[in-house]
């Protein structure tokens, strides 16, 4: 384990803390995932190309992982974490690193086949190459990947690996043993890459009615976290103050009329979604003209604030809700 604190810092994976990306939850396997995983798993396509993953796959092979990696956590030899969809809680796969070779963490992963090609993976390996790297203090990561997996090593190069030579692997599971290529990536590099992000700039408003309720809405079809419930409004463009662009987008995406006059600052967000960084002010609004209506293929719900905590949200709105509900 690494970095002066160890991995047993305050809100590391070693100690069962999530981590939480744009679309997904990455937290510790529980014995109830044994079934999902059994689902997930039992497929030749998902597996194939790992190493200790028997096939078929069944329940009491998934009650054994979780049992075998929680073991593992204990003894500080690796974490497996479950990707939880934050749209609806369903599993949809496993991402980890373990220490059995190294002090360097060596990464694996794989995907349920319905959620293929849709950006999990390299949004979970962000999230946790930021976490070994910014929270748990180490230098360097691997992984190798089975020479016919061009997908898996596409990945990987995504997301700042680089080839670094070659990793024989035994594959207990298949009773084989590949020439594996290895891809590495260096604290520095990513440090360098990470600090290149650029900086999104978006106004929010938590529309409060007379019930004192809050309007919600979801992220449009086609947009980056689609699904999920948001305050809204949008992106400050060049030369707009906050409130001016707050204003602009609630008549655009909903038709309301705002004076900055009724915008009051109440909270901000300050997030890193790995990609980019979210800052975003958050204003309580009372009052303005008309009624709002879903003019960008929205949804729109008016929620009570003990409520909103029970809503799919993005990462960065969430530390939000708590503030607002002391608030109201």
């Amino acid at each position: 384990m690494s970095g002066e604190n160890g991995c047993w810092s305050a809100g590391s994976v070693w100690r069962g803390a999530p981590l939480l990306s744009a679309r997904l939850k990455l937290r510790p396997l529980v014995a109830a995932d044994a079934p999902r995983l059994a689902e997930l798993a039992n497929d030749w396509e998902v597996v194939q190309y790992t190493a200790n993953i028997p096939h078929p796959y069944g329940l009491d092979d998934g009650h054994a992982f979780v049992v075998a990696q929680e073991a593992r956590r204990l003894t500080g030899l690796g974490v497996a974490l479950g990707l939880e969809r934050t749209i609806d809680g369903a599993l949809i796969g496993c991402i980890g690193f373990g220490l059995d070779h190294a002090d360097s963490p060596e990464l694996g992963y794989w995907l349920g086949h319905p959620y293929w090609g849709q950006g999990y993976v390299s949004e979970a390996l962000r999230r946790l190459i930021r976490h070994l790297f910014a929270d748990l203090g180490y230098e360097s990561l691997w992984a190798a990947v089975h020479p016919d997996n061009q997908v898996s090593a596409h990945v990987l190069e995504k997301v700042g690996f680089t080839p670094a030579g070659r990793h024989p692997c035994g594959m207990p599971a298949r009773g084989d043993s590949v020439d594996s290529p290895k891809f590495a990536l260096a604290a520095d590099q990513w440090r360098a890459a990470h600090a290149a992000r650029p900086m999104l700039l978006v106004a929010a408003a938590a529309l409060i009615d007379t019930d004192g309720r809050v309007l919600m809405a979801s992220r449009p079809p086609g947009k980056s976290m689609s699904g999920l419930w948001e305050f809204p409004g949008g992106k400050i463009h060049p030369g707009e103050t906050p409130e001016m662009a707050l204003v602009r987008e609630l008549a655009e995406e909903l038709g309301l009329d705002v004076g900055e006059s009724c915008l009051a600052p109440l909270a901000f967000a300050s997030h890193d979604y790995d990609t980019f960084h979210l800052l975003m002010p958050l204003y309580a609004v009372r009052q303005w003209k008309g009624e709002p209506q879903p003019r960008e293929g929205q949804m729109l719900k008016w929620v009570r604030a003990a409520a909103l905590s029970g809503l799919p949200m993005p990462p960065a709105d969430i530390p939000l809700v708590a503030l607002l509900r002391e608030w109201l």
